[in-house]
C-alpha cells in the first residue's frame, strides 16, 4: 500500500509536509488544544484557541468553537464541479451550486501551494462513509485542525471489513482554514467554499468554513450520488429494529422527532440521521451521532446526556460559563441554554455511546416506512395511513413547519419543503430517490405512514403540541401493523388523506384534527390555506414531470 506522503503527493501534489496519520483519539484530544488556532470571535485574531478541555481533562469531552461566522453549514458557499461528465446527472439548487471546473483546478492548485510553502502539519484520518460493504466508501480526511480528524474518527466507521477495489473507490476531503478565497479570482461566491468534486473523488474545504458537520455532510452528499448508481437508496432517515426483527426508517426534517422516535428501549438503533437501502437491507452510513444541544432536557435525553462527560467526544460551540473557564467546568454544568454563540450548538459521539444498538447497525429490510412532521399550523391528522401514490407525494415534498419564534421575524407558523427530507444533501433529482423508494417498497411489500407530532386543536401559538405519549402510541401501533390490518379508515376532504377511526390507548377524537378546533370556520381557512401551500411547492418544482401524482 503507498505511503500517505507518497499518495498525498500523487494525488495533489503536497509534498514537504509532516503527516499526523491516524492517531488515537486521546492523541487527537491533545493535538487539537496545543494547535487548533483560529478565529473564534468576529473581532478576534486567527491565532486564537479554538479547543478546549475541560475538568474532566482527557477523560471528559473536547469543547471546540468555531468561527463566528460560520456555526453551520455555509449553504451559500457550496458547490459541486460542473465538469461535462456529471453536470447532467447533478440536481443543481441554491445550495448546491456550479463550480467551473477551470476556476477549480487554478484553486485547488492554489490551495495546495499555499500549504506546501507553509510546511504545515497536517492531520489525516483513514475511515469509511458506510457500514455496508455493499456500498461502503474509503474516506480520508486531510486537514489543519486535530478537532476535524478526531470528529471523522467518532462519526464514521473504522474498519470495514469485505470491501472490494478499495483503492478506486477511495474519496478525500482536503480542508484548509488558513486559505483565503478571492472570489474575482478564484470563483467562489466569498472568502470560503466548500466544493465537491465528482471526477477526481475530492472535497475541498477552505477558508472560514470549520464547522465540524461539513466534515459529515460533504461526503453524505457525495454517497447520495454514488449509491443509487448501484441501484441502492441513501436516505435521510433514522432507523430501528425490534425483538422479532421488524426494521423500521423515519424521515423526517429538524425537529420532527426523528432521532428521538428512533431511540426506543424496545427497539434496537440502527441510524439516527444517514441509512443506506441495498439488497440486504438497512445501514448505516456513519458510527456516530451529531446531535442538537440546545435546550437539551437531559432527563427525555439520558443517552445523549451520558455522553457528555464521556472520554473522546466534541461539544461544539457551546459557551463557558460566566467568569469560568472551561478547564474548571464539569461537562454537566455547561449551559445548554445558551445560544449566544449559536442556536446550533451541537455534540459528537460514537454510536457505541448508545447501549441499545443493532449488531453491526444494520437489519433487514423495513417493512415500515414513517414520514415524520411536525406542523405547526394544526390541521394535518396526526397518524395517516400512505398508499403508493401518497408515499410519493409527500416524500418529494418533505414537509414540516418552523415555528414562530424559533428565528428572527417569524411570527407565525411557516411551511418548510424539503424533498426527500433532506434537498441540500441530495445530488441527484428528487425522481430518483422516489423511484428507489418505491420500488424497494414494493418489492418488500413494506407500509407506510405520515406521523404528525405537531400541534392539535389550533395553530402553535394557540394550542398545544401532540404529547409524546399519543405519539409513541401511534408509532406503535403502526410499527406493528395495527393501522393497516383491517382497520377501519375515514377519509380527510381537505387533503385527502386516509385517518384511522380509532387507535388503542389513544382518544378518538385528536384522530381527525378538525374535531379538535373550536371553530370550524377558522380550521378550514388554516386547512385549505396549507393545501394551497403543499399544492404550488409541487407545482413549482414541476414534480409531476417526475411521474409524481397530485394527491391534492
Amino acid at each position: 500500500m503507498m505511503s500517505v506522503d507518497k499518495w498525498l503527493e500523487k494525488k495533489l501534489g503536497l509534498k514537504g509536509l509532516k503527516y499526523k496519520h491516524n492517531l488515537s483519539k486521546n492523541q487527537l484530544f491533545h493535538e487539537a488544544i496545543a494547535n487548533d488556532r483560529g478565529r473564534v470571535k468576529l473581532d478576534g485574531p486567527d491565532t486564537d484557541k479554538k479547543a478546549f478541555a475541560t475538568k474532566l481533562g482527557d477523560k471528559g469531552p473536547l469543547v471546540f468553537l468555531t468561527d463566528p461566522t460560520c456555526t453551520g453549514r455555509p449553504v451559500n458557499d457550496t458547490f459541486a464541479v460542473a465538469y461535462p461528465e456529471v453536470e447532467g446527472e447533478i440536481w443543481w439548487k441554491d445550495n448546491l451550486q456550479k463550480f467551473d471546473p477551470e476556476k477549480y483546478e487554478g484553486l485547488l492548485k492554489r490551495v495546495v501551494q499555499h500549504v506546501n510553502e507553509r510546511g504545515d502539519t497536517l492531520y489525516v484520518q483513514d475511515v469509511f462513509a458506510g457500514s455496508n460493504p455493499e456500498y461502503a466508501v474509503p474516506y480520508r480526511f486531510v486537514g489543519q485542525y486535530a478537532t476535524h480528524a478526531m470528529f471523522a474518527h467518532n462519526m464514521f466507521p473504522k474498519n470495514v471489513q469485505g470491501l472490494k477495489d478499495a483503492n478506486d473507490k477511495q474519496w478525500m476531503m482536503l480542508n484548509v482554514q488558513s486559505f483565503r478565497c478571492d472570489p474575482k479570482r478564484d470563483g467562489t461566491l466569498s472568502d470560503r467554499a466548500a466544493i465537491i468534486d465528482f471526477k477526481n473523488k475530492i472535497c475541498l474545504v477552505v477558508g472560514r468554513a470549520d464547522y465540524c458537520g461539513l466534515v459529515k455532510k460533504t461526503i453524505f452528499t457525495v454517497m447520495n450520488f454514488l449509491l443509487p448508481k448501484q441501484g441502492y437508496l441513501s436516505m435521510h432517515c433514522s432507523g430501528n429494529i425490534g425483538d422479532s426483527n421488524d426494521a423500521a426508517i423515519m424521515f423526517g426534517l429538524s425537529g420532527t422527532g426523528k432521532t428521538t422516535l428512533s431511540a426506543d428501549p424496545h427497539r434496537k438503533l440502527i441510524s439516527d440521521d444517514e441509512t443506506g437501502w441495498t439488497a440486504s437491507g438497512v445501514s448505516n452510513l456513519e458510527d456516530g451521532c451529531y446531535a442538537k444541544l440546545i435546550d437539551l432536557d437531559k432527563k427525555a435525553e439520558p443517552v445523549i446526556a451520558a455522553a457528555l462527560s464521556m472520554e473522546g467526544t466534541i461539544i461544539e460551540n457551546v459557551p463557558p460559563l460566566p467568569n469560568k473557564p472551561y478547564e474548571q467546568t464539569d461537562p454537566q454544568e455547561l449551559d445548554l441554554t445558551d445560544g449566544s454563540r449559536t442556536e446550533n450548538t451541537r455534540f459528537s459521539y460514537p454510536l457505541s455511546s448508545n447501549p441499545n444498538v443493532a449488531d453491526g447497525a444494520q437489519g433487514g429490510h423495513p417493512e415500515t416506512i414513517v414520514l415524520l412532521t411536525a406542523d405547526a399550523f394544526g390541521v394535518l391528522p396526526p397518524v395517516s395511513i400512505l398508499n403508493d401514490k401518497d408515499v410519493m407525494y409527500h416524500f418529494v415534498q418533505g414537509f414540516t413547519a418552523k415555528l414562530a419564534g424559533t428565528e428572527v421575524g417569524l411570527t407565525a407558523p411557516e411551511a418548510t419543503f424539503s424533498s426527500c427530507f433532506g434537498a441540500p444533501f441530495m445530488s441527484l433529482r428528487p425522481s430518483v430517490y422516489a423511484k428507489l423508494l418505491a420500488e424497494k417498497m414494493k418489492s418488500n411489500d413494506a407500509r407506510c405512514i405520515l406521523l404528525n407530532t405537531g400541534w392539535s386543536g389550533g395553530p402553535a401559538g394557540e394550542a398545544d403540541r401532540m404529547k409524546i405519549g399519543v405519539t409513541r402510541a401511534l408509532l406503535n401501533a403502526g410499527l406493528e401493523g395495527k393501522l393497516h390490518n383491517g382497520n377501519a379508515l375515514v377519509r380527510d376532504g381537505v387533503f385527502g388523506l386516509h385517518m384511522p377511526k380509532e387507535v388503542s390507548g389513544v382518544d378518538s377524537k385528536i384522530l381527525h384534527p378538525r374535531s379538535t378546533w373550536k371553530d370550524q370556520g377558522a380550521y378550514f381557512k388554516a386547512a385549505e390555506n396549507l393545501r394551497g401551500m403543499f399544492q404550488e411547492n409541487f407545482k413549482k418544482n414541476d414534480f409531476g414531470s417526475y411521474g409524481i401524482k397530485a394527491v391534492m
